[in-house]
This record gives C-alpha cells, structure tokens and sequence, in this order.
C-alpha cells in the first residue's frame, strides 16, 4: 500500500492511497478541523480519471466542514472516494480501505455515502476504529436515512414560514424528485402533515409502488420540471439547479436533500433573482450527520438528544433567512456566512484544559 500526500491550498490534509494487491485507489480530503475531526460519508464512483474524484471530494469535504459547522455537531469537514466500479466490490478493497483511514489517526472518521452501505462499513472497521453509522447491535446509530429525511421535514417548516408566511403544510403541493431512502420518507412525512406530494424518479416502478401504498401523484421524471408546485425538492442527483432547468422552475421555494444543488454558486443568485426562496442543501440535509455525530459522544448514541438537535434544523434555517434578508444576500451566501462565523468562533474558544 503506497500513501502519498497531494497539496491543496485552503485544505488542512489531502491523501491518495493506491494498493495494487487490493486494487484500491482512493482519496481522503481532510478540509477543516477548527471544531472537532473531521467526519463524512464515503462513496465509490467510477471516476472517469484522478481528477475529477479530486474534485468531487475537495467539494464534498468543503461542504462537510460547513454542514457541520451549522449543525454545531462539534465535528470538521472531511470525505473520502473510492474510484472503481461498485459492483467490483471485494472485502480486501474494503479491509485496505479501513487500513488507509486508519493512517490519518482519527483525524478522518468515515461513514455511508453513495454506492456504499452497512456491510462495507462493517467490513472497513475490521481495519480501522473510525467509522460511523454501524448497525444498533454494534454500537452505531443505524441507518441515517430516517433521520435526515425528519430534519428536512422540519426545513420545510421553515421554508414555508419564510415564503408564505405560515409554516403549515396544508394543501401546499411538493414536488419530489428522487424517492429513495431518505426523499420517499421525506413525502411520508409531508404527506402525513396535510401536504399534496407529487413524486418522480429514474426507477418508474418505485414511484408507481409509492403511488400505491401512499396515495401520492405520480409524475415523469423526464417533465417532472413541468408541474407547478410551491415547493421543489431535489432529492436525488446533484447540480439540477442550473442555467437549463431553472428558467423552468414553477415553484415558490426549493427544499430537497440532495448535495450541491446549485451547479454554480451564481445560480443561488439567478433564483433570488427570480424569487424563488432556496433552502441551501447542507443546511437542510444535515439530519443524518447530526445523528451519526451522537455516536462520539461519551457514553455513546442517545436517540433522543439526537432527535432534538435534529428538529432544530428548523432554527438553523431560520436564522440563515434572516442573515439574507438583513444583508440582503443569496440564502447560499448566507449560509456560507453562518457557517464561517461558527468557524471563526471555534478558533477564537479557549482550548479545554
């Protein structure tokens, strides 16, 4: 196993590690440790080269590092990928991967993320004591999904607040792209709450089951931009909201889970300049960091402290509103502003004794 360091200006540690045995070749960014080690998913992807999984897990980990920093979970921002084809999964890769986070000494703690789940991980931790997001039985939190699709829930409590005046779901329709895990409990929810949820997704037959047992509109995928809604929630795919597709958005305000919604940061600025209301993404995501965060905590995970913090995502998002309507900037702005100034003031705290 060979691991080498790559320099990265405004990044506290990036790592490449290549281990021709197992056919691992990975990255690990370490953004910022100001509150705490730094804590994000791991996923594997078919990169088409090193450097665009390089950018894929600078832009994560930076992200990582203000989700938390918002969240106050205590934790810093970090990612790591994995570049191959997941179905090329083995348990040497995993094992190797586990040995490869294990060298960073708990600066990086990983958890789940795309195209990876609780069996890899249960598999990384034979090698390595950082890792978040085990099953109950083995001391983890369980499956995050529920939690980040409550916290979400209570973001759009917010967003409804800010944009219509009243945080009540009653007869206000939402739009869901993306049904998986996390948005197909996120339209439970809001359904249960009085909400009409419309629903798309590249697996057709997920929807049409969904329609089924729930009782939600269904819609295509590929016109889904086509139906009005007060509320869109991106909740699969990244960069959606770009120059092509925000000319057509139909809606007040947009709320959804997925990563880096805006394809550019300009593209926050063109939907307040159509005024449309936008919950910044890992604002409004941050449930399952924030359950998983519990974990660290002397004397272990404790559901209930984490459930509380989780459903104050709606006064986290409260308050980056008020910075943009105070200093009348881009919600995307603001959020980055909160999200610096809860940095700063972790490196002005006295260090504990």
């Amino acid at each position: 196993m060979q691991i080498s360091e790559i320099r990265v200006d405004g990044y506290e540690r990036v790592v490449r590690c290549t281990d021709p045995t197992s056919r691992l070749h990975a990255l690990i960014s370490v953004h910022d440790t100001t509150l705490g080690p730094s804590l994000g998913g791991m996923r594997m992807l078919s990169y088409r080269n090193e450097e665009e999984a390089l950018f894929d897990v600078l832009r994560l980990s930076k992200g990582m590092t203000y989700k938390s920093a918002v969240a106050d979970t205590g934790l810093g921002g970090g990612k790591s990928v994995v570049i191959g084809d997941p179905k090329l999964k083995s348990p040497a890769l995993f094992e190797a991967m586990g040995r490869f986070v294990e060298s960073l000494g708990g600066k990086y703690i990983t958890a789940e993320d795309m195209n990876i789940g609780v069996g890899d991980l249960v598999t990384v931790r034979r090698t390595t004591k950082w890792v978040t997001g085990l099953a109950r039985d083995m001391g983890g939190s369980g499956n995050p999904s529920p939690y980040t699709a409550r916290g979400a829930f209570h973001g759009v409590r917010a967003v409804l607040e800010e944009a219509f005046g009243s945080p009540s779901f009653k007869g206000r329709r939402m739009l869901i792209q993306g049904v998986g895990a996390v948005g197909g409990r996120l339209a439970e929810l809001l359904t249960e709450a009085g909400a009409h949820v419309i629903i798309c997704d590249i697996n057709e037959a997920r929807v049409q089951e969904l329609c089924e047992r729930f009782g939600f509109e269904g819609v295509s995928d590929a016109k889904h931009l086509e139906v009005p809604c007060d509320v869109y929630s991106p909740c699969a795919r990244g960069a959606t909201i770009n120059d092509a597709t925000i000319p057509q958005l139909k809606c007040k305000a947009i709320a959804g889970v997925a990563n880096n919604q805006l394809l550019e940061p300009r593209h926050g600025d063109a939907l307040r300049q159509k005024g449309i209301l936008y919950a910044p993404d890992y604002v409004i995501n941050a449930g399952g960091i924030i359950n998983v965060s519990f974990e660290l905590l002397p004397g272990g995970y404790d559901e209930d402290k984490a459930v509380a913090k989780i459903d104050r995502i709606y006064d986290n998002l409260r308050r980056v509103f008020a910075i943009a309507r105070e200093q009348r900037l881009s919600t995307h702005v603001a959020a980055d502003r909160l999200a610096e100034q809860c940095i700063a003031a972790g490196r002005k705290a006295p260090i504990k004794a």
